[in-house]
């Protein structure tokens, strides 16, 4: 499973991160979009050196090279609206995601992508009025990009995890359902129990 970082701060965050790495995380992605390049890094200083490498970054890429994390995020913004990027990052980061909201956009993706998110797939727990525009399930059955992992977002929850995976996704990523709770060690532990790990 993959999480993502509440994109504002969070009482005892660190401490809420190092716990789930230590129940078993594979992948944290780092989305902190109002933190300067300053704020990142003191973010990323915090987090135990051990879990360096389960690390993705989404904003402050140059940060990547001076903590040696070697994944890296791009958005669907960023990814469309730069056509050189893949060719400037390529042979600095190992792992590269990005973000997709169509089967059609996943499809498209070139190669150089391991993973991409694909949302969302529910109404998100995070965002208000984030809903589905299409049946995401019924839509991969139309995919054709099977180079590049399919990562579900938007309203994943314990609830739903296994008819995700069940209906074409590869994997989960989880945001609201882990900070938008009393105790996320616990709801990441439930989660976990349903889906493989990445």
């Amino acid at each position: 499973m993959v999480v993502i970082t509440n994109p504002s701060s969070v009482a005892n965050e660190i401490s809420i991160i190092d716990s789930l790495f230590e129940e078993g995380l594979s992948l944290l992605h780092i989305r902190k979009p109002d933190f300067s390049e300053l704020e990142t890094a003191q973010f990323i200083h915090q987090i135990k050196l051990e879990f360096r490498s389960k690390l993705v970054l989404h904003n402050h890429h140059q940060l990547a090279d001076d903590f040696g994390i070697s994944r890296i995020h791009f958005s669907e913004k960023e990814r469309k609206n730069s056509s050189d990027f893949l060719a400037r990052f390529s042979k600095s980061y190992r792992y590269k995601s990005t973000a997709t909201h169509s089967i059609e956009d996943f499809n498209s993706l070139e190669n150089s992508f391991d993973y991409a998110f694909l949302s969302p797939v529910f109404t998100s727990i995070s965002k208000e009025d984030y809903h589905p525009k299409a049946n995401l399930f019924e839509a991969l059955k139309s995919r054709t990009n099977f180079n590049t992992k399919v990562i579900a977002l938007g309203g994943i929850d314990s609830e739903n995890i296994k008819k995700t995976l069940e209906n074409g996704f590869d994997d989960v990523a989880l945001l609201g359902t882990i900070w938008n709770t009393h105790n996320p060690i616990k709801k990441f532990k439930l989660c976990q129990k349903i889906a493989p790990s990445f």
